[in-house]
């Protein structure tokens, strides 16, 4: 089982059958800068989506479209996908669970906003934010928390998942930063390997993760702080 860094909250991982592209936000993003667009999709099997920000969504109609596969998210989100000509879309809302063959997803609780705006400027409430759980039939349970701030209901998303993996975003403004991610890394979590994501992008985001790796305290060796382009083995 292998995860994939493209920068951002855009992740590859690789499992036995199934290979899941997560918030494919490729093209104009500058993290990718360099990477190979066809390399990054080659072979993937599913797409999956935390929520409806074009940072997340990024090119998920273009991708699904070309390999006439389907994208998993929220369900008012999909519909949303539909009418833009993805023809395989798998719905389901917070707290409910999507199974394939060799992994199920489940949508758990995020802090945050979901919507889009059209050509003309209209808005599009796009349903729930979601942390997305991804657990494999053989390897380590995944949790990609999306973009969110803290919670204290963490805390029951730990005991009924136990995730191993946490992928966390700590770049503050649009999500928690780098102090509050890593108390929630802390306080609720006991994660084998920690990632953080959703930092350096833009101007606006703190460029760097070091902030969250210095509030892990002793959980800071747990951390994975990738390069774009990084692969890790879970």
């Amino acid at each position: 089982m292998k995860l994939t860094w493209f920068g951002h909250s855009a992740f590859r991982l690789d499992l036995e059958e199934s290979h899941v592209l997560i918030d494919p936000f490729l093209k104009g993003n500058p993290r990718f800068e360099g990477q190979d667009f066809n390399a990054a999709i080659a072979g993937i099997t599913h797409i999956a989506l935390t929520h409806g920000h074009s940072d997340h969504i990024g090119n998920a109609v273009e991708i699904a479209q070309a390999l006439d596969i389907p994208v998993l998210g929220n369900a008012d989100l999909c519909s949303w996908l539909e009418g833009q000509g993805v023809a395989k879309v798998d719905p389901g809302n917070t707290g409910g669970t999507l199974r394939h063959s060799d992994f199920s997803m489940t949508f758990v609780r995020a802090d945050h906003s979901s919507a889009t705006q059209d050509d003309q400027g209209n808005s599009h409430a796009l349903g729930n934010c979601n942390g997305l759980i991804f657990k494999p039939a053989s390897g380590p349970t995944v949790y990609h928390m999306g973009d969110t701030d803290i919670f204290s209901d963490m805390a029951l998303i730990n005991e009924l998942h136990a995730p191993d993996v946490g992928i966390v975003p700590v770049g503050d403004r649009f999500t928690m930063g780098g102090a509050v991610a890593g108390l929630a890394c802390r306080r609720y979590f006991d994660f084998k390997t920690i990632i953080p994501c959703h930092y350096g992008t833009f101007g606006l985001l703190d460029p760097n993760a070091d902030a969250f790796v210095e509030a892990l305290g002793e959980q800071s060796e747990r951390a994975a702080v990738l390069e774009p382009g990084g692969r890790l083995a879970l």
